[in-house]
C-alpha cells in the first residue's frame, strides 16, 4: 500500500478506491477543477486523492499564525501525556458528537481523538463544532502521519477568507445554519416540507439534524465524494446535499406510517443505509439539479438568521431550548384559524421569524371595515400575516414581509413593494401555498422593461431588467433590498396599497384584492400553472385579521 495508509483499515474500504492507476491532477482552473471533483476524478484513488486534499487545502487562505504539524509535535505530548488515546475524553464544543470510525483502523480511531485534543488546545475561540471529529476523521484517511492531519484540520478551521465559509465553531454560526437550511427546505423541498410539517411535533428541531446527517451517518464512500466538492466549492455544497437528502427520504417514506418522536431517527436511519436506495453519483446529480441556488442567497439569508439570534441573545448553546418555539395554545386565539392551522402557517414563514409568537394587530370584528384604521394598527410592525374568511367559509391569506408605511413612498401613485419572501396562501377549502411567480418561473420575466408596476392584476410580476442575466449568480429576492444595501432592483414587487384598496399579489399568478371598506374582495388567477384560486372571484368578508410577530424574548 502507499504511504497515505497507516490509519486505514483496508478490509472495510471500498475496493475501488485502492486502484493504482497513474492519474495525476495538474490542472488549476477552478471550472475544470468543479467539474474533476463533482465527477469523482479523484474518488478511485486513494493516493491521489491524499495529494489533491494536500492541494487543495494548503491554498485555503489561513490567518498569520495557523498552527502547523511542528506545533503538533511539540504540544502532542504535553496534552496526551501517558493515558490511552483510547480514553482520551473529547472536548465539550464537538456537542456529544460520536467519532465516525468510517474505515480506520484502532490506531486511526485513537489518532483522531488525540488531534481534536490539541486543536482544542490550538483554538481557544472555539465554542461549538460538532462536525469536527467527523472532518479529522475523514482526513486521517489521507494523511501520512498525525501532524499532518492536524495542519490541515487546522488550515479550514483558520480560513480567514470572508467569502469562503468551511465549517461552523460557534452555536450562533451554527443555528443560524440550521434556519437557514430550514428556509431552503422550505423553498426547494416543498413536498417533503409538508411532510415534516405533517408527523413532527417540531420541524425546526428535525431541521437542525442536518449537519448530523452529513458528518456522522453518511458512509465513508459518500462524505468523501461530497468532501471532494465542498473543498473546492465550499459550504454550499453542504446546503444542497442535504436538501437532496431529504428529498430522497421523502421519495422513500411518503405513504409510509410515521411517528412524530421517530421522525428524527428515521432520517438518521435512512442516511447511514442510504447505499441501499441512492449511490453517491445518484446522490452529488440530484444535488446540483436544484435550480436558481446561489451563494448569494445563502449569504444572505444566513446574515438575516444570525442577526436575528444575536438580537435575541442566543448565542450560546445553554439557550438551545429557547430557539425552536411553536405557536403556544394558550395565548392564541383567532376567530379564523385553528391553533394547528397557525402551526401550519408558521411552518411556512422564515425561520429567524418562527423565533416570535403572533401578536393580534387588527380584526374587523374589534376595530370595524375601516382601511385607514387597517394601516394604522399595522404600520410599524415588520413582517405582518394577513387573514380573510369569506362568508362561503373560505380561508385565504398573505405573508408580507414589509411594513405596510412603504406604500406612502409612491405617492399618491399605487406601487407595489415587498420581498420575495411574500406569498400568499388557502387554507380552506384545501390548503395551498403560492410563492412569488418569478421565484417559480423565472422564464415568465423575460420580457419587458424596467418601469413602476401598478394597480393590474399581470403587474405582480417582475420586469426582466430587475433580474440578472445570469440566474446562477443574481441576488436572492428573499431578502429587503434596503436591509442589506443592496440595489433595489432586486427586490420583488407584492405588496400595493393607496386609501381606495389593497392588492397582494401572489406567486403563479395568484393576486388578492380587497376594497376600501374590506367588506368586499375579489382574486384573479393564473390557470396556466394552477387550478385552484384562492377563494371565489368575487368574494365577501366575513372576518379579516392582521397578525405581528412578537418576540417573546425581549418583551
Amino acid at each position: 500500500m502507499d504511504e497515505y495508509s497507516r490509519f486505514v483499515d483496508w478490509d472495510k474500504m471500498d475496493v475501488s478506491a485502492q486502484s493504482q492507476d497513474s492519474k495525476e491532477l495538474t490542472c488549476t482552473d477552478l471550472h475544470e477543477l468543479k467539474q474533476l471533483a463533482r465527477q469523482g476524478y479523484w474518488a478511485k484513488n486513494h493516493s491521489l486523492r491524499a495529494k489533491v486534499y494536500h492541494k487543495l487545502i494548503s491554498n485555503i487562505p489561513c490567518r498569520t499564525v495557523t498552527p502547523d504539524a511542528n506545533v503538533y509535535r511539540d504540544i502532542v505530548g504535553k496534552i496526551v501525556g501517558k493515558r490511552s488515546s483510547s480514553s482520551l475524553p473529547l472536548p465539550e464544543f464537538v456537542d456529544n458528537s460520536l467519532i465516525p470510525t468510517y474505515c480506520l483502523n484502532a490506531e486511526g480511531v485513537g489518532a483522531v481523538r488525540k488531534i481534536i485534543l490539541c486543536v482544542a488546545n490550538q483554538f481557544p475561540d472555539i465554542s461549538f463544532c460538532p462536525a469536527l471529529p467527523s472532518v479529522t476523521a475523514l482526513l486521517l484517511h489521507y494523511s501520512r502521519d498525525e501532524a499532518e492531519c492536524f495542519e490541515q484540520v487546522c488550515r479550514i478551521l483558520a480560513c480567514n477568507d470572508p467569502s469562503k465559509r468551511l465549517i461552523d465553531q460557534t452555536f450562533l454560526a451554527f443555528e443560524s445554519s440550521c434556519m437557514t437550511f430550514g428556509d431552503l427546505v422550505n423553498k426547494y423541498c416543498q413536498a417533503a416540507h409538508k411532510l415534516m410539517v405533517a408527523v413532527s411535533e417540531d420541524v425546526l428541531e428535525v431541521y437542525s439534524d442536518w449537519q448530523r446527517w452529513l458528518f456522522g451517518e453518511l458512509p465513508m464512500a459518500y462524505i468523501a465524494r461530497i468532501f471532494d466538492v465542498f473543498l473546492v466549492e465550499g459550504y454550499k455544497v453542504l446546503y444542497r446535499v442535504a436538501l437532496a437528502l431529504l428529498k430522497f427520504f421523502h421519495k422513500v417514506r411518503a405513504g409510509q406510517p410515521m411517528e412524530s418522536d421517530s421522525i428524527q431517527q428515521d432520517i438518521r436511519a435512512f442516511v447511514r443505509d442510504i447505499a441501499k436506495s441512492v449511490s453517491p453519483e445518484r446522490l452529488l446529480e440530484k444535488a446540483f439539479a436544484i435550480r436558481l441556488f446561489s451563494r448569494k442567497e445563502i449569504q444572505l439569508l444566513q446574515m438575516a438568521n444570525e442577526k436575528a439570534l444575536q438580537q435575541k441573545g442566543i448565542t450560546v448553546k445553554q439557550k438551545r431550548q429557547n430557539v425552536h418555539l411553536a405557536v403556544h395554545a394558550e395565548n392564541f386565539k383567532s376567530e379564523i384559524v385553528s391553533v394547528k392551522e397557525m402551526r401550519d402557517i408558521w411552518s411556512w414563514i422564515p425561520e429567524r421569524f418562527a423565533l416570535c409568537q403572533p401578536l393580534l394587530l387588527f380584526t374587523t370584528l374589534e376595530h370595524g371595515c375601516s382601511l385607514s384604521r387597517f394601516y394604522s394598527h399595522s404600520e410599524g410592525h415588520e413582517p405582518t400575516l394577513l387573514l380573510i374568511k369569506t362568508t362561503a367559509k373560505e380561508v385565504c391569506g398573505a405573508y408580507l414581509s414589509t411594513d405596510w408605511s412603504e406604500r406612502r413612498r409612491g405617492g399618491n401613485k399605487l406601487s407595489f413593494f415587498g420581498t420575495g419572501e411574500c406569498f400568499v396562501f388557502r387554507l380552506q377549502p384545501e390548503v395551498e401555498r403560492y410563492e412569488w411567480v418569478i421565484i417559480k418561473h423565472p422564464e415568465l420575466a423575460s420580457t419587458g422593461s424596467e418601469t413602476e408596476n401598478h394597480a393590474q392584476p399581470a403587474s405582480t410580476t417582475l420586469s426582466s431588467s430587475s433580474i440578472p442575466s445570469d440566474p446562477s449568480d443574481r441576488l436572492s429576492p428573499f431578502l429587503a433590498a434596503r436591509h442589506f444595501n443592496l440595489p433595489s432592483k432586486t427586490a420583488s414587487m407584492f405588496m400595493a396599497g393607496s386609501s381606495e384598496c389593497i392588492i397582494v399579489g401572489g406567486g403563479d399568478g395568484q393576486a388578492l384584492y380587497l376594497d376600501a371598506d374590506l367588506n368586499h374582495g375579489r382574486t384573479s388567477h393564473c390557470n396556466t400553472f394552477n387550478n385552484q384560486p384562492l377563494c371565489s372571484e368575487s368574494f365577501q368578508i366575513s372576518i379579516l385579521e392582521v397578525w405581528g410577530f412578537r418576540d417573546t424574548m425581549n418583551g
